[in-house]
């Protein structure tokens, strides 16, 4: 039974948002928090895809039985086979995709490590072009190294979701892509109000600074880009596994680099909740004009194919003209006033002396206590 369009067309929505929240909220610890200009996003969502799309076919033919002589050529026959023993094997498509999103975040991970040693010496600009030219060397190679992703070609990937109803199977993709980025969302909540969060600010603010209280400046950036590209790889493999195949040309510098930035500064830098909501306002608006494209095509004087184009450099501008710290701004941590300090300080002092004066037995109380003596009278 065919699903209604406007059903079709929310569902698709909100796995769409769903991605994108989990890549943008990975942008935002790195620059929002951290102060890296990651311009290189796509580097890690593109790793995490690329595994989407090769491991869990191959993984599957293996526990299933399936003959493999050459993945990549046979992959259409190879990859059906894998859906129909997946249909009726639940436990071995879990699996598969919980050993799959494990893999794209370590995959991640190693790319955000590598990516890290520029980031050690390099800063602001330099940094930016350099993060954006390994990304698209991570495009390139798997575009031109046919047998990681088919090359020009691509890939079908395995359906981890087979074996639910046919009717149910995209409203559970989307439940599942929507459950993982609220983890990610209240893991980087917890991970930016911690005592790393202030440290992150901190160094992004004046990295001398923090380096005069003990923070170790090299270390804290480093972590920061492990953890960053480690979500942005889950969700590139996310993506591949809702699409359903991969192929190196669909991951884009405009649409995982240029357009998660969009959202961040849309929503407001530093401020998870910000993100969210720029992140749901940006698709939002896209996939309308995607939707609607074809309809607005009469009443435009240019091809629509290029409006995604356009809508991005519109809300740019219209971002750092008239609202440049986002919707939701940042939220000023406030500190201790020296009032609170000075009363926290007499407190702790009160109750000190209150333990050591019960600490004191009353019959050395009496020993040490000497006796008056009386004045001899004249």
């Amino acid at each position: 039974m065919a699903l209604p369009t406007e059903f079709v067309f929310i569902i698709d929505l909100v796995a769409l948002y769903a991605v994108y929240l989990i890549v943008s909220l990975s942008l935002n610890l790195e620059y929002g928090y951290a102060g890296i200009p990651n311009f290189g996003k796509m580097l890690a969502v593109a790793g995490g895809a690329f595994v989407a799309g090769s491991l869990p076919g191959r993984l599957a033919a293996q526990f299933l039985g399936i003959h493999v002589e050459d993945y990549i050529r046979d992959n259409v026959i190879i990859v059906t086979q894998v859906n129909v023993g997946l249909r009726t094997n639940p436990t071995l498509a879990l699996s598969i995709l919980l050993a799959t999103l494990i893999v794209a975040a370590a995959v991640g991970a190693a790319l955000g490590f590598i990516a890290s040693y520029p980031a050690r010496r390099l800063r602001e600009d330099y940094l930016a072009i350099t993060l954006l030219a390994m990304a698209e060397g991570m495009r390139v190679i798997g575009y031109n190294y046919p047998p990681l992703v088919g090359g020009t070609l691509g890939v079908q990937a395995a359906d981890t979701l087979a074996w639910v109803t046919p009717e149910l199977r995209y409203s559970a993709a989307t439940a599942v892509l929507l459950a993982i980025a609220v983890i990610v969302l209240v893991y980087v909540h917890f991970t930016v109000n911690s005592p790393l969060g202030r440290a992150l600010r901190a160094i992004r603010d004046s990295e001398i600074a923090a380096a005069t209280l003990g923070k170790d400046i090299v270390r804290t950036r480093m972590q920061v880009l492990v953890v960053g590209s480690a979500l942005g790889a889950l969700g590139g493999a996310l993506y591949g596994l809702y699409a359903g195949g991969v192929i190196a040309t669909a991951y884009d510098r405009v649409s995982w680099t240029f357009w998660p930035w969009v959202m961040v500064v849309l929503g407001g830098a530093a401020n998870n909740t910000g993100v969210a909501l720029g992140t749901l306002v940006f698709v939002t608006f896209r996939k309308l004009i995607t939707f609607y494209k074809g309809a607005l095509g009469p009443y435009l004087p240019f091809d629509p194919v290029w409006l995604d184009l356009i809508l991005l450099g519109i809300v740019l501008t219209l971002i750092l003209m008239y609202r440049p710290q986002g919707l939701l701004p940042e939220k000023p941590i406030f500190t201790i006033s020296r009032d609170e300090i000075q009363k926290i300080a007499e407190k702790k002092a009160a109750t000190s002396d209150r333990a050591k004066g019960e600490s004191i037995p009353p019959q050395a109380s009496r020993e040490t206590s000497r006796p008056e003596i009386a004045e001899p009278k004249s």
